[in-house]
């Protein structure tokens, strides 16, 4: 199936993606990871959620993290709006598609949209979260990998087609994919709001599922910094894949998890997208390029491990094709 042509007008406009909530088993074990390992900042903790925000990012939070009798779970996946009219269209819009909307309340954001896409990812829409002083050149706070903002999210689809045409339509736009040739069918895809290679991408497998959360670091030595750290701090066994370099995006990569089986890479080096007429680049499954450029192969963790969403069945594809496995 061909990639759709972008809807350069949609209903109502996504800036970008925003945060994530994770459910987590142990408050008090996930901010030590959160803190001294990545280096993320609090903005406001209590004795069921603690709010972080990375280095870059003026607004309250990026990730929730909140205590939960289910950890390894995802809440919800976040995603800011350009006005406050814009909320209002995305209601209808989701109306109209036939996916459940309510106004929601949530501490730090104003007017919260939350519904869910196709296959049953719950999302949440706002335009207005409390902002807080800039942390960008405040040198001392920066420990860990030193992550400068909140990058993407990637999904396990059951039907990538599916998820890329309903993302489609409301203005996310196909930067790189991979198709299966054999069926003509999409294997994953990546799409973007922001200019970036993505906001929000799909993998073909059981889903929904998250496979992770990215964060952008300053450079690859960030990354080489992390994993020493991890080495001689207790994480080792937390290093699932990398470093290496991606074939689609082009971006150094590192992929660990947290205490809680959250899938969560850490980015940076990729390119911009910001051209409307951008053409998106297609890959083969069986090019060994396309998910690593050099490095490792991807181990079968890789393609089989994701987080499930509350109250969500993850549900098998039907394409069985298969790409390159570490043995």
């Amino acid at each position: 199936m061909p990639v759709p042509a972008s809807n350069l007008y949609p209903s109502f406009n996504t800036v970008r993606l925003s945060h994530a909530c994770l459910n987590v088993a142990d408050l008090v074990v996930s901010k030590t990871f959160y803190t001294k390992i990545l280096g993320m900042q609090v903005s406001d903790e209590t004795d069921s959620h603690i709010y972080l925000r990375a280095m870059e990012e003026r607004g309250h939070h990026s990730v929730i993290l909140q205590r939960s009798d289910h950890p390894g779970t995802v809440e919800v996946m976040g995603f800011k709006t350009y006005d406050e009219q814009d909320l209002d269209n995305a209601e209808a819009h989701f109306s109209a598609q036939g996916c459940p909307t309510e106004w929601v309340d949530r501490p730090y954001q104003r007017r919260t949209l939350l519904t869910c896409d196709n296959i049953g990812i719950p999302l949440e829409f706002y335009h207005k979260m409390d902002r807080l002083p800039s942390l960008h050149q405040q040198y001392a706070l920066y420990q860990g990998v030193k992550p400068l903002r909140i990058d993407h999210f990637n999904c396990f689809s059951p039907d990538v087609d599916a998820s890329v045409a309903f993302y489609n339509d409301i203005g996310f736009r196909v930067t790189e994919y991979t198709e299966d040739e054999e069926s003509g069918r999409l294997w994953a895809a990546w799409m973007h709001r922001k200019g970036g290679v993505h906001d929000m991408a799909f993998t073909n497998g059981t889903g929904p599922r998250m496979h992770h959360i990215a964060f952008w670091v300053p450079t690859p030595l960030n990354i080489i910094d992390l994993l020493d750290l991890m080495a001689t701090t207790g994480y080792v066994r937390n290093i699932e894949r990398g470093p290496g370099r991606h074939g689609i995006s082009n971006a150094f990569f590192l992929y660990i998890l947290d205490p809680d089986g959250h899938r969560i890479e850490i980015y940076c080096s990729d390119y911009q997208t910001v051209d409307p007429d951008h053409e998106p680049i297609k890959w083969d499954l069986t090019d060994p390029q396309r998910q690593t450029l050099w490095g490792a192969a991807a181990p079968k963790s890789w393609f089989e491990h994701g987080t499930n969403f509350v109250g969500q069945t993850p549900r098998e594809s039907d394409l069985k094709a298969t790409p390159i496995i570490a043995s």
